[in-house]
């Protein structure tokens, strides 16, 4: 069984929703349920943010003058896109965001294994810790080379080899599931 979250208080860090609503509308303009359903799809149902908490964000993103609400042609639904200041705004958040995570990402490779699995788990999955945490450092690493070496071609093998591993762990999964 999959525990969903149903609101941005329920385990889900301070200013995630914020953060993860301004980088949708800096993609296209939206509107709430558009931005709910989104949420929920790219979680895997996982997180469904409620309305009260979806709305007022719009409403104060639009109130303090970060984004425009767009006519639509159906009836009562307002997408929202965002404005010069929004954008401006986003990419603010993009930079603390990265300060935060550059001197927090040290961790993460520590974490993986470490609030994932049931202690009775962890002894049958001990050996998948250290490639786990292997992989997510790798990524980390990466992420400091993107502006410098990695060409196009460089990363359609990561994309390649990503898609493979994911393709065989979601197989694994999906047979699990079968078993129950």
């Amino acid at each position: 069984m999959v525990e969903r979250l149903t609101n941005q208080t329920s385990g889900v860090p301070r200013g995630l929703l914020r953060f993860l609503v301004l980088t949708m509308l800096a993609k296209k303009p939206l509107s709430g349920v558009e931005i709910v359903e989104t949420i929920e799809k790219e979680t895997g149902g996982r997180w469904i943010p409620s309305s009260g908490s979806v709305y007022p964000l719009l409403a104060w993103l639009h109130d303090k003058g970060f984004t425009n609400e767009i006519p639509s042609e159906e009836m009562g639904i307002k997408r929202y896109a965002l404005t010069a200041k929004g954008k401006a705004f986003f990419e603010k958040q993009i930079t603390l965001g990265r300060k935060m995570l550059n001197k927090l990402e040290f961790l993460v490779p520590l974490l993986i294994g470490k609030f994932q699995f049931d202690l009775n788990d962890e002894e049958i999955l001990a050996g998948t810790i250290e490639p786990a945490q292997r992989v997510v450092k790798t990524l980390l690493d990466l992420r400091e080379e993107q502006n410098y070496r990695i060409t196009a071609q460089v990363s359609k093998g990561i994309e390649k080899i990503l898609n493979k591993c994911a393709d065989e762990l979601e197989e694994i999964v999906r047979r699990i599931r079968e078993k129950k």
